[in-house]
């Protein structure tokens, strides 16, 4: 097989920069290079680029190419790392679309669907055996009416951004003092804005992506933070959590569980890999769906690789089936 010419594409526009940057070393290290010659396309509001020894390249937007001592590279396939906007919500899915360069990722429609979380609740309720939180979803151009909410919805309650990852800018909240508060500082990331009950219970993550055709779900994690609720701070700072994979879970419960999670990857027309983050209720072990993700994490430590390591499998080789899949 020729080598094909993998981008690697990393960055973006929100607060998870960094942590996207720590995706994609893991990812290029995992690639056999045989196969791939991976470059690692940097993406930030002002420019779209490659870093080599000799200094950085622009990418050009036009085919997205890159011209490397007077070659012009093209590539086969288009690997999205990019966690938030424009990488997760369909903008750079989109854009490959038009150009027709594969990618790795949901395509432009669910990848913006999943990242609104009531969109997503909309699509995925009534699949058999999973439940969701009761919830009200406020617009920045409403007024909102505090006393209506509390009337509404049991304390404590969460409130977070109907779009966007990794916990910023949402709140737990015990009783109406707290609420304004709570929704102002989740404004201030978006401008919808989801206030839910809170469900008591364990929290658990799982990954399942197509491989050679057919579905493959992951061993889930469990995750036990230290914190009151898995927040930003949780997911990446070493030691507020702890993470076991494979999570303590009867044979009955995986399947059960495997059954709901292929049922919300079909119904929303998924692609690649996604992680779902879901709380077994307290007592009855009830599923109950928190929220999809269409560009997890791949860092060394990440909750994806945590899992394809937990069920026997190569990551190298699981990052070239969702390559070769795509392609």
């Amino acid at each position: 097989m020729l080598q094909k010419n993998i981008a690697l594409l990393a960055g973006g526009f929100t607060g998870e920069y960094d942590v996207s940057i720590n995706s994609a070393k893991n990812i290029a290290d995992n690639l056999d290079i045989a196969k791939f010659k991976v470059y690692t396309i940097f993406i930030n509001r002002d420019r779209w680029f490659y870093e080599c020894d000799s200094g950085t390249t622009d990418i050009d937007k036009n085919d997205f190419s890159l011209t490397l001592n007077g070659q012009k590279i093209k590539f086969d396939f288009a690997f999205i790392t990019v966690h938030g906007t424009p990488g997760e919500d369909g903008k750079l899915q989109g854009y490959f679309d038009m150009l027709g360069i594969p990618y790795n990722t949901c395509d432009a429609t669910t990848s913006a669907i999943t990242m609104n979380k009531a969109y997503t609740k909309a699509i995925v309720h009534g699949i058999h055996g999973l439940n969701m939180a009761h919830s009200v979803r406020l617009s920045g151009n409403d007024l909102h009416n505090i006393s209506s909410i509390t009337a509404t919805l049991k304390y404590p309650l969460f409130v977070k951004p109907n779009n966007g990852g990794s916990s910023v800018g949402m709140s737990k909240v015990y009783n109406v003092a707290g609420l304004p508060e709570a929704i102002e500082k989740a404004f201030k990331e978006d401008n919808q804005v989801l206030v839910e009950e809170f469900i008591k219970g364990r929290e658990y993550s799982i990954g399942l992506a197509r491989l050679k055709g057919k579905i493959k779900v992951l061993p889930a994690t469990e995750i036990i933070s230290s914190k009151d609720f898995f927040d930003y701070e949780a997911k990446y700072t070493d030691g507020v959590s702890e993470e076991i994979t494979p999570a303590d879970l009867s044979a009955e419960q995986n399947e059960k569980i495997a059954e709901i999670v292929t049922e919300v990857y079909l119904r929303l027309n998924c692609r690649g890999m996604v992680r779902v983050d879901f709380i077994l209720l307290e007592g009855t072990g009830d599923f109950y769906f928190i929220e999809i993700n269409t560009t997890p994490g791949q860092s060394a430590n990440s909750l994806i690789p945590q899992q394809v390591r937990a069920a026997g499998m190569d990551l190298g080789e699981f990052y070239r089936a969702l390559i070769e899949g795509a392609i």
